[in-house]
């Protein structure tokens, strides 16, 4: 019984501090970034509420990694200044025991927010994006990319509709043209997509020189397996996908040798980035002296804010140069994350002692 009202009372602390600090960032970002887009929003009172809400859903994305590890400064601090920690400690309770409930709770919002990342969440900034006019992935046009070994030119990609309208296909063997196709539009079957009403020209050669050539209407053909709408709208500039998506465009990407570096920074900034949290939750719980005459309760409160926003510039700013290009996203995004994991785990090892 004992254990379990610690246990919930850490708990119950942890989350009404996560809760505010989520809620109080969030808020101030959706804030300071509509009055700076307000002027752009074009539409009725509804569009600007609409704003707000996909701008909320992003700072949330954003912000919660953040929250988790201030939340933790608040709590330990305020477990301190009360002399809670203090009496949790002489009651034989170790840090560890104590680190327990918040680590818990942050692996709940964690799991949660990666299952988010799966839904129509994930399309939150693309739509607040929309909504300034902005072309996005909803609406992409003139997309060019290779299929196997065939070229594919698309003038407008409807993803609501799962609909492709001036669609044109070009087969090459090393330099030669083997056939052209044109269709007026696409429907996606789940799978792969119809083309509608096709008109191809097929090239035939003899010795490496054309031969001959033909004309062939189709009612309805098959193609782009694999490709759904979702990848579709990865290969336009600045694309946001789920992470189901994510996953099935890399798949492909891989299959046909195309540069996956933005699919994969993308998956590892849902994943990967946001678990620099436990490490600096680890470090900020057993560093904060446990008594307050320790240290100045002022001093360390800010030096711990401070620390914990460089740590999150920095990590942000590589997996920005992971998603850019400039690094491999593997290195930009699992080298920081494994390095201040394994300081943590030194620290939660090493510092039970010190109690």
């Amino acid at each position: 019984m004992r254990s379990k009202l610690y246990f919930w009372y850490l708990v119950r602390l942890y989350a009404k501090n996560f809760l505010a600090l989520l809620s109080g960032m969030s808020f101030m970002f959706v804030l300071i970034d509509y009055l700076g887009y307000t002027n752009r929003i074009n539409g009725s009172t509804n569009q600007h509420i609409m704003y707000a809400y996909y701008s909320w859903q992003g700072a949330l994305a954003l912000l919660y990694p953040l929250a988790l590890v201030f939340a933790v400064i608040v709590t330990n601090m305020s477990l301190v200044k009360n002399n809670t920690m203090g009496a949790l400690h002489s009651f034989g309770y170790s840090k560890r025991r104590l680190f327990a409930p918040i680590l818990i709770f942050g692996l709940v919002i964690y799991f949660i927010f990666v299952y988010l990342q799966t839904t129509s969440f994930a399309y939150a900034k693309d739509d607040a994006n929309a909504l300034l006019g902005n072309s996005s992935a909803r609406d992409s046009k003139n997309l060019f990319f290779k299929y196997n070994d065939t070229f594919v030119y698309i003038q407008k990609l409807d993803p609501v509709a799962k609909k492709l309208i001036g669609v044109s296909l070009f087969k090459t063997d090393k330099d030669h043209i083997l056939y052209t196709l044109k269709a007026p539009y696409a429907l996606f079957n789940g799978k792969a997509w119809d083309v509608h009403d096709a008109i191809m020209h097929r090239n035939y050669y003899t010795n490496g020189f054309l031969d001959k050539y033909s004309i062939e209407k189709h009612k309805i053909m098959t193609t782009l397996d694999g490709y759904k709408p979702a990848v579709m709208e990865s290969l336009y500039e600045g694309a946001s996908l789920t992470l189901i998506d994510a996953f099935d465009t890399w798949k492909l990407f891989k299959e046909q040798n195309l540069n996956s570096d933005k699919i994969r920074a993308g998956i590892y900034d849902k994943l990967i980035f946001p678990l620099f949290a436990f490490g600096l939750m680890v470090l900020l719980f057993f560093k904060i002296p446990f008594l307050g005459r320790f240290g100045s309760i002022t001093k360390i409160t800010t030096m711990a804010l401070g620390g914990s926003l460089l740590t999150w510039g920095v990590i942000m700013g590589l997996s920005h140069l992971g998603a850019n290009g400039v690094v491999i996203p593997e290195l930009s995004s699992f080298v920081p994350i494994v390095l201040l994991s394994v300081y943590a785990l030194i620290v939660y090892f090493s510092k039970e002692k010190a109690i």
